[in-house]
């Protein structure tokens, strides 16, 4: 497969970005002191010249003298006020990455094997990079962290895998989906303190009513001075209901969650978008868990969802739970963006379309003149879930154009030949569902 760092490079990867920005920060704060320095001194300067100078404003121009062969200097220049912060940063631009998907299952944990326990640094090595690279990266978890045992059967995992997703760069985690209850309240609490200690913020699941109450079910970033509002809303938990006392313990998409999926909680999903349309942002995202599992359709049930979603105020929809990457949706004249599902991160692929996926790359540029923020670009980069018998035994996800040419300059742990085979398929697949083809 391609190469990739290891996890002291990823590590130095990620104190580097800070860095940069510390040191950007810090180069700007000595600009502008020397802006002014410059200035003061310029005022000094014209206010020791109009001192010095006979007469006043009133006083009569006098024509001096020429002499010849002398050049006379020029007039001194007014002082100027010293740039101000938009005129030195014009605009400012921001890239936010989400991936789909994560799945605890049997084959996902066995992943993470390791002669002194639970490591999941080689499955994600090769996509850091990515993941990394970015202003604010997000993706949907679909399982709990409460201990042993592990896998399929519970949803649970080791917390060695929450600190693998961080190291790689992974800001926020989606905690509204199918398991987000699967051990109960208790269970959602455990989970939420695992991802929090980890580095990370859970979205759209709360410990209890109260902060629920005290979020009102959104969280805010404060990305490089842009405002981005996070939202997140799961369809249900897998037929399981919130308990009395705990009803707003998840953001859910339907009144009727826990059975049919056909009335959508408008009422409730309209009071979490007015609470965080009142903060102002600049940009509000919500992460829906939704649709069906490995389906093509896109429902009319989503369709009025996105629409809902559009009406207030949401400029990017991210979807997941398909399991399969499906259409992005951009509109320029209005500036939104809809990606139906982003397909799975990580997971067992062993379903037809379930083993390649994307990381959805977008770019945010606000005017600091006007103060608009919009989306000024987008793309993505096409991933594929390795299983244990497609490379070196160990299951780990990939960047398909890395990994396609690693095996054409034939690397010592290049992939194998139907694999190989598989991605090329895999690649087409990828660019015609995310147009719509």
């Amino acid at each position: 497969c391609a190469m990739a760092m290891d996890r002291d490079e990823l590590n130095k990867k990620r104190l580097a970005r800070a860095a940069q920005r510390k040191k950007q920060l810090e180069q700007q704060r000595k600009l502008k002191l020397r802006l002014i320095l410059a200035a003061v001194i310029l005022v000094v300067c014209g206010v020791a010249i109009f001192a010095l100078t006979p007469g006043g404003s009133d006083s009569p121009t006098v024509q001096q003298p020429s002499i010849p062969g002398q050049t006379l200097p020029p007039e001194t220049a007014p002082p100027t006020e010293p740039p101000s912060r938009h005129q030195l940063d014009p605009t400012t631009v921001i890239h936010i990455k989400a991936a789909g998907d994560l799945n605890i299952t049997d084959k996902v944990v066995a992943a993470g094997n390791s002669p002194l326990g639970y490591d999941f640094t080689k499955a994600f090595l090769d996509v850091a990079p990515v993941l990394a690279d970015a202003d604010l990266t997000m993706l949907n978890l679909e399982g709990i962290f409460v201990g042993e045992p592990y896998g399929t059967a519970t949803r649970s995992a080791p917390r060695e895998l929450l600190r693998a997703l961080d190291a790689s760069g992974v800001d926020l985690i989606q905690a509204a989906n199918s398991y987000s209850v699967y051990d109960g309240i208790s269970g959602l609490n455990t989970t939420l303190s695992a991802i929090r200690s980890a580095g990370m913020e859970p979205v759209g699941a709360f410990a209890s009513n109260e902060e629920f109450r005290r979020t009102k079910g959104y969280t805010i970033c404060d990305v490089q001075g842009i405002k981005v509002g996070v939202v997140a809303f799961t369809k249900g938990m897998d037929s399981l209901g919130l308990p009395a006392g705990s009803e707003d313990c998840v953001n859910v998409l339907y009144t009727d969650y826990f059975s049919t999926y056909k009335d959508v909680d408008t009422e409730g999903i309209t009071q979490v978008l007015k609470d965080l349309r009142s903060e102002k942002p600049d940009v509000t995202i919500a992460m829906l868990h939704w649709g069906s599992e490995y389906n093509d359709t896109i429902s009319e049930s989503q369709e009025k969802i996105a629409k809902l979603m559009l009406d207030e105020g949401v400029d990017i929809t991210l979807g997941t739970h398909s399991h399969m990457v499906h259409q992005v949706v951009f509109d320029e004249e209005k500036n939104t963006l809809v990606a139906y599902s982003l397909g799975d991160f990580f997971g067992d692929g062993e379903k037809g379309g379930s083993n390649y996926s994307i990381i959805l790359d977008i770019e945010l540029t606000r005017d600091n003149t006007t103060g608009i923020t919009k989306i000024t670009d987008y793309g993505y980069t096409p991933i594929y879930t390795l299983n244990e018998t497609e490379c070196d035994g160990q299951r780990r996800v990939v960047r398909i154009r890395h990994a396609m040419d690693a095996y054409a300059l034939n690397y010592v742990d290049k992939v194998t030949k139907a694999c190989y085979a598989s991605m090329e398929n895999s690649l087409k697949r990828i660019n015609a569902r995310v147009n719509g083809e």
